[in-house]
């Protein structure tokens, strides 16, 4: 799960502003993967976060022709059930047929999250509206979602083979993920966790204190 910068060109973004952005868009990926998995009581998969190369002054970063679609500066790494745990053991948790379908929609329900609580972010800070009638898909291009997306039509594409039932899962797929950013308590978590990662910007945020500080949100509950 990487964060890409926005591929359309010459666009400006003051540094302290792509920080955050970045943090919120990571914080969320790893919320999902704990606290949506725990959830749905989905066996825990391992990830960690790193962020690369941002600077903390006031430098400006321009998006231009020369910024090639895969550069980016932040990711989480592992936190995916189907490429980390057997089936047999999501099935054995699961203890039912539709194991193997639920893995997968929690997958693309964790990388949707990402963006979502990116552009949240960025609608509360700028003072705007944040609603369901205001996100799609395409619209998180704009928030480093191009990587997720494509990762998303893939996990579509190996497990539903009708185009129109492809269309209908990933619009209930990207409404779970507004929800689960929409809830208080979890959107609360995405905010502790994302200071966190600011505050430690510079080293690689394990999945142990990742947990950590998003399981002491839920204590407060």
């Amino acid at each position: 799960m990487k964060r890409n910068y926005p591929t359309y060109s010459f666009n400006t973004i003051l540094g302290t502003d792509l920080i955050n952005q970045v943090v919120y868009h990571e914080a969320g990926h790893a919320a999902a993967i704990h606290l949506y998995n725990k959830q749905k009581q989905l066996p825990p998969v391992y990830f960690e976060i790193t962020i690369q190369h941002i600077e903390h002054n006031n430098v400006r970063y321009a998006v231009d022709s020369d910024l090639r679609r895969d550069h980016f500066v932040a990711m989480v790494e592992g936190g995916r059930l189907i490429h980390s745990l057997p089936i047999a053991l999501i099935e054995g948790v699961l203890n039912n047929q539709d194991a193997l379908r639920i893995a997968y929609e929690a997958d693309m329900i964790n990388l949707l999250v990402g963006p979502l609580a990116e552009a949240k972010y960025v609608a509360l800070r700028d003072g705007e509206s944040f609603n369901k009638n205001l996100i799609n898909l395409e619209s998180l291009h704009n928030y480093g979602g191009s990587s997720d997306i494509e990762k998303v039509y893939e996990y579509l594409e190996s497990f539903v083979a009708d185009t129109d039932l492809q269309a209908q899962l990933l619009n209930d797929l990207l409404k779970q993920a507004y929800q689960f950013i929409e809830s208080p308590h979890y959107w609360r978590a995405i905010e502790r966790l994302a200071a966190f990662i600011k505050a430690n910007i510079a080293n690689t945020i394990r999945c142990e204190d990742a947990i950590t500080v998003l399981d002491k949100v839920s204590l407060l509950r």
